[in-house]
């Protein structure tokens, strides 16, 4: 499937859905129509009950994606009208990523930068090898990130942090993302892909009501708004669950439970 000329494949594992932006012979550069297409398939899976896990990757193993393709430019992105346009595309895409129900697990192998570094800071856990390379040297093309394209980065490492990465446009080594916090754990090169896959597996063998109420819950605690009594009122709704009486049944018994999702 990694040889398809689709250029965001989606293949599925039984609860566990991989999402691969398919541009090897390009690094994984997006361009507005993988933006859309990206989107597309997350919101897609964000509706399937039966997913329990989504790993976004990028094809082969020398980039996740260096971001936005710069020979689309003149075609795409040549002036605002058509960046408006364009952005509007990446920034539904961001909504959709941001907005997913289920776990997303980046599993980056070498270049994250710029575009790719944006879709990965969307993502719930971040997993790279120790050659992995990051940044987002924008300035470099005379260009900002977007409120929505900043948003998730301001989030994850602090404005700081993201200032200090946009201002100074510089591409650093994995230790340092893990120091920033971009990323959740660095692994050896050859091991990111099994690594990947076994976080994504322990996601998947945990109750899925929970993780997407521990996701929701995570986001809304970003929020500065005071919670509201319906909101503390729902952190008890999973008592009345059927993966809470399966959970609390196995736990007795010494067993390993199986969650149906209800």
């Amino acid at each position: 499937m990694m040889a398809s000329d689709e250029h965001v494949l989606v293949m599925r594992d039984g609860a566990i859905a991989t999402v691969v932006l398919n541009r090897p012979h390009k690094l994984n550069a997006l361009t507005k129509t993988m933006w859309r297409d990206l989107g597309a398939a997350i919101d897609a899976l964000s509706a399937d009950d039966d997913v329990r896990c989504i790993i976004l990757r990028g094809a082969g193993e020398r980039a996740f994606s260096p971001g936005n393709d710069i020979g689309e430019f003149a075609t795409e992105r040549s002036n605002k009208a058509q960046a408006t346009l364009y952005g509007h595309v990446m920034h539904a895409t961001a909504a959709a990523l941001a907005n997913c129900r289920h776990p997303l697990v980046a599993q980056i192998h070498g270049l994250c930068v710029g575009g790719g570094l944006e879709i990965a800071s969307l993502c719930d856990l971040r997993i790279c090898g120790e050659s992995s390379r990051f940044g987002a040297p924008v300035r470099n093309l005379g260009l900002v990130m977007a409120y929505p394209e900043m948003a998730p980065l301001v989030r994850l490492v602090g404005t700081a942090v993201a200032l200090e990465i946009l201002l100074e446009g510089r591409i650093f080594d994995a230790r340092e993302a893990y120091d920033k916090r971009l990323v959740t754990r660095v692994v050896a090169d050859a091991a990111v892909t099994a690594e990947a896959r076994a976080t994504a597996e322990r996601i998947a063998e945990g109750a899925p009501l929970t993780a997407r109420w521990h996701k929701r819950f995570a986001r809304r605690l970003a929020d500065p708004r005071p919670l509201t009594d319906a909101e503390l009122d729902e952190c008890f709704d999973c008592f009345d669950t059927e993966d809470f009486r399966t959970g609390y049944a196995a736990f007795l018994a010494k067993q390993k439970p199986k969650f149906v999702g209800r």
